[in-house]
C-alpha cells in the first residue's frame, strides 16, 4: 500500500520542474546543458521535502532520467497514489471557525478533489467576502475578509504566478488592543482559487499572511 508523503504544493513543484525539463529537452541539444538541467530538476524536487526515505528519494529523482512527454506524464501519474490530501474536514467544523457568521455560505465539499488542495477557500458573492481555511500544526485556521477585484494582472501572494488579481482585506486587531482599535491587513491574491491551488509551490507566504491576521 502506498504511503502518502507528497503535499499538493510539493506536487506542483514536481509538475513545474517536469514542464521545464521537457521544454529544455525539446529546445536544447548541448548534452552538458541537458545534464545540468536534469541534475537541477532532481535537486529542486527533492529539496522541496524536509525529509525523505531512500525509496522516496529514488522515486522522485527519476525525473532526471525522463525523455519524452509520455515519460513525464507516466512519471506524474505514478506519483498520484502518494499524494497526501488536505486533512478531512466537515461543514460543522467550518461553521465553528466562523461563529459570527450565522448565515455562512459553505463550500461544496463533495465536489472538491482534496489531493490538489493546499488551502480551502470560497467566495460569498452576496457579501463580497473571501473565506480561507488552512490546516496548521494539527488544527484548522479560518480567516475571512473583503475581496475586491482590481481588473488587472499581477503576482499573487500565495502562488506567485501572474494572474487576474483581487485585493483581499482582513480586519484584525492586536491582542492588547481595545475593541475599537481595529485595522486591516490586505494583500493581492488570485481571483480564482482552483488555479492558485494548482500553482502554489511554497506555503511560506500563505502561512505568514494567515498567521498575521488570525484572531
Amino acid at each position: 500500500m502506498s504511503t502518502p508523503f507528497i503535499r499538493n504544493h510539493q506536487y506542483n513543484v514536481i509538475k513545474k520542474q517536469s514542464e521545464f525539463l521537457l521544454k529544455t529537452l525539446r529546445s536544447v541539444a548541448d548534452r552538458r546543458v541537458l545534464e545540468t538541467v536534469r541534475y537541477r530538476a532532481a535537486t529542486i524536487v527533492t529539496e522541496a521535502f524536509s525529509s525523505l526515505t531512500e525509496n522516496q528519494r529514488q522515486m522522485l529523482e527519476q525525473i532526471s532520467t525522463l525523455e519524452t512527454a509520455y515519460d513525464f506524464q507516466r512519471y506524474l501519474s505514478s506519483l498520484e497514489p502518494y499524494l497526501e490530501p488536505y486533512p478531512p474536514i466537515t461543514l460543522k467544523q467550518i461553521q465553528k471557525l466562523f461563529p459570527k457568521n450565522k448565515k455562512l455560505k459553505l463550500p461544496d465539499l463533495q465536489s472538491i478533489d482534496f489531493r490538489y488542495v493546499t488551502y480551502l477557500s470560497w467566495v460569498d458573492i452576496a457579501t463580497n467576502k473571501l473565506f480561507i481555511v488552512y490546516p496548521f500544526e494539527g488544527q484548522f485556521i479560518g480567516i475571512e475578509g473583503r475581496i475586491t477585484p482590481i481588473n488587472q494582472k499581477g503576482y499573487c501572494l500565495f502562488c506567485n504566478r501572474q494572474q487576474e488579481l483581487a485585493f483581499f482585506s482582513v480586519r484584525t486587531k492586536s491582542a492588547n488592543a481595545s475593541p475599537d482599535n481595529i485595522s486591516a491587513i490586505g494583500q493581492y491574491v488570485c481571483m480564482e482559487n482552483h488555479g492558485c491551488n494548482q500553482s502554489i509551490t511554497d506555503t511560506g507566504s500563505l502561512e505568514k499572511f494567515i498567521l498575521s491576521v488570525r484572531k
